[in-house]
């Protein structure tokens, strides 16, 4: 793996705007600052040897986050990972199925991994060559454009073809609506038509409503007819009725959802986080609605918020820290206050719920060595062993970077690269940070 100097294509923020990365550009919300969020001046150049490690590392990392959810429900541990005791029956029913992902579909995911094959970084520090899960972006991960069609135009105009890309998330995703939404209708009766998209319409960049519109597009290509709509569209039509999954005295009214078009919603794929749901009644109503034999199927379902949630890195440390095959794709991880003594002297203290590195803060040697703001923690906090991204030189730099890797079905399909500048800054990775891409290099080098 190695951080390479590119020249950017002419005119390449039009042509990436075109691709669909409306949100080109970021603005600091602090200094008002803007700046580029797509970078093609470097590119991150990596061996298919690199991209079989990391995906033998995301394979082992979803077979043990589904042993994570095995054990949460079996120990009944929601609380801990602040979730509402009127939301556990909901989990607890689409998780529970020989197949979760057959009966509950469950499209895609993104595990972010401190990870480097640099020579020059591994002579520095040998721990980076083993990919280490920073945390599983479960249930609406985003950079999905970037990811697939804009940086693919990249590397077509810059490589004419030559050499390779880690990029079939867009294909591996086309399959699994059709996939799992054969597998939903064989074991419930019901036919899927359309599915319905949203959004909402409170994120202003663009950049929920493109990567919604283009994961649309997926399904739309698999042979479904979709509709895309913000959230705050979405219409109740009340009912009355008892609940399977809560008592219906926690919710404002209970119904059936419909878009504004006054057509029943029976599949919808959400960008909208189910934790934000569970504490809004739109969102237990969806608890509600859940149960019914004809009520909407919610993509990602419900279950997913026991991995999007930090508190899951505990847990995972809890049930493999002891094995050596497994232990060495995690970092220590515990809740805080239940952390061996001296441990918080030096470690990552997270939010459970939190989003985009806010409320993080980085503690070396009893003192605060970066942090960041946010309005995440009420909910309580795990401390995460400190383990510096990798740090590249370059322009503008120096960088940390960080790797994402797409599951699609559960499976690795894309790799993506994002990067902070600063040594103490570029800690952690936050919505300042730069999307890079990467190409897969093509032996023997003289054929270029």
């Amino acid at each position: 793996m190695l951080r390479r100097p590119c020249v950017p294509r002419p005119a390449w923020e039009e042509t990436v705007r075109a691709d669909g990365l409306v949100y080109v550009e970021t603005t600091d919300p602090v200094t008002g600052h803007t700046f580029p969020y797509w970078s093609e001046d470097a590119y991150y150049e990596v061996s298919a040897a690199d991209c079989d490690r990391l995906a033998e590392a995301c394979d082992e990392l979803a077979a043990m986050f589904i042993m994570a959810g095995d054990h949460i429900i079996e120990h009944q541990l929601f609380a801990k990972l602040g979730i509402p005791a009127y939301a556990v029956n909901a989990i607890v029913r689409t998780w529970a199925d020989d197949d979760p992902h057959a009966y509950w579909p469950s499209i895609y995911g993104r595990f972010d991994l401190r990870w480097s094959s640099s020579p020059d970084l591994l002579r520095a520090d040998p721990t980076l060559a083993v990919p280490k899960l920073l945390e599983y972006n479960a249930d609406t991960p985003t950079a999905f454009p970037e990811s697939t069609a804009v940086q693919w135009n990249w590397f077509l105009f810059n490589q004419g073809g030559r050499g390779d890309q880690w990029n079939n998330a867009y294909e591996a995703m086309t399959e699994a609506w059709k996939r799992n939404i054969s597998l939903f209708e064989a074991r419930t009766g019901r036919k899927v038509t359309t599915i319905h998209f949203a959004y909402t319409s409170a994120e202003e960049s663009g950049e929920d409503g493109m990567n919604t519109t283009l994961i649309a597009t997926t399904a739309q290509e698999a042979g479904y007819r979709v509709k895309v709509l913000a959230i705050e569209d979405v219409q109740l039509h009340a009912t009355t009725g008892a609940s399977a999954f809560l008592d219906p005295t926690t919710i404002a009214q209970v119904g059936y959802f419909f878009d504004p078009e006054g057509e029943p919603i029976e599949v919808m794929f959400k960008l909208y986080p189910w934790e934000w749901m569970f504490e809004e009644a739109f969102g237990r109503t969806a608890l509600w609605n859940l149960a019914q034999p004809d009520g909407t199927l919610w993509i990602e379902p419900p279950y997913k918020a026991l991995w999007s949630n930090k508190g899951i890195l505990p847990i995972l440390w809890d049930l493999f820290g002891d094995d050596p095959a497994r232990s060495r794709y995690l970092l220590p991880a515990y809740f805080e206050g239940e952390q061996p003594s001296g441990f918080d002297r030096t470690c990552v203290r997270k939010p459970l719920l939190g989003r985009e590195g806010a409320n993080i803060t980085i503690v070396v040697d009893g003192e605060v060595h970066t942090s960041k703001g946010g309005e995440y923690g009420a909910e309580g906090y795990v401390l995460q062993q400190y383990a510096p991204l990798p740090l590249f030189e370059g322009i503008g730099g120096p960088f940390r970077t960080v790797t994402g890797v797409w599951m699609i079905d559960q499976t690795p399909a894309g790799l993506c690269f994002r990067e902070t500048p600063g040594e103490r800054d570029g800690l952690i990775t936050n919505n300042q940070s730069r999307f890079v891409p990467h190409l897969i290099k093509r032996q023997p080098w003289k054929d270029w």
